[in-house]
């Protein structure tokens, strides 16, 4: 399998001050790894120390991956602003075709196979914003498909999911790491995480555990990734 992103004794941070620490791992492609922790133990850092936005205090990252997707936890545009769902996936491509550039019938062809596969092409001409907040998540999960990446990042992806939403990005999930492509997950929901992926990273400003989901996500180390807030963590397991 191929390595995408190596973390050796990696140390992130900002402004010179730590965030997450002790950072060892290798993100494969063909893998689904989930990043779970209590609320700022890290699990966003290591996403942006993959894209340059944060600091490497120490240690190194080196990233393999050319060509990579990222879905925010929100969307990163004012819903006011009118534009189209296709247009908004559309914008996946700018890095690949370039500022002021006329996008090609292959890449419009490209959008309408991503706006497809999350089962949105009904509402290609909708504009971004009227849509519902599973629909929105599903257009920024098509705009991240579209660059055809080698490593798809998800920031809390589930949250406030409609069922079928959620089905259509887990589907998702399986078929990108069966076509080989890298996936990291962020999210807090743990039976997700165990269901979805098949490997975790368990953060709590450092690195906790790391391995496959039926070994770190037990109770042994949920108690000392979420200390007080362990038996939460553990019940939503159940």
């Amino acid at each position: 399998m191929t390595t995408l992103v190596s973390f050796r004794d990696a140390v992130l941070g900002y402004g010179n001050t730590p965030a997450l620490t002790g950072l060892t791992l290798d993100v494969i492609g063909g893998q689904a790894l989930a990043l779970v922790g209590p609320n700022g133990g890290g699990k966003t850092t290591l996403m942006r120390g993959i894209v340059g936005g944060c600091q490497v205090l120490s240690g190194t990252v080196e990233v393999e991956a050319t060509r990579l997707g990222l879905v925010p936890q929100s969307a990163d545009l004012d819903l006011t602003f009118p534009v189209s769902a296709a247009e908004v996936v559309t914008m996946g491509l700018i890095a690949e075709a370039g500022w002021g550039r006329r996008i090609n019938a292959d890449m419009r062809e490209r959008v309408s196979g991503a706006l497809e596969r999350v089962n949105l092409s009904d509402r290609a001409s909708h504009r971004f914003g009227t849509l519902s907040g599973g629909q929105r998540q599903r257009v920024l999960v098509a705009r991240a498909l579209v660059a055809r990446p080698e490593l798809v990042m998800m920031d809390e992806p589930f949250n406030g999911l409609d069922a079928p939403s959620r089905d259509i990005i887990t589907g998702l999930i399986a078929e990108l790491t069966a076509d080989g492509v890298g996936v990291i997950v962020s999210t807090h929901d743990l039976s997700l995480a165990r269901d979805v992926c098949s490997q975790a990273c368990v953060l709590a400003s450092r690195l906790v555990a790391l391995g496959p989901t039926g070994e770190a996500l037990v109770p042994e180390v949920l108690a000392r990734a979420y200390g007080s807030s362990a038996d939460e963590a553990i019940a939503a397991l159940s």
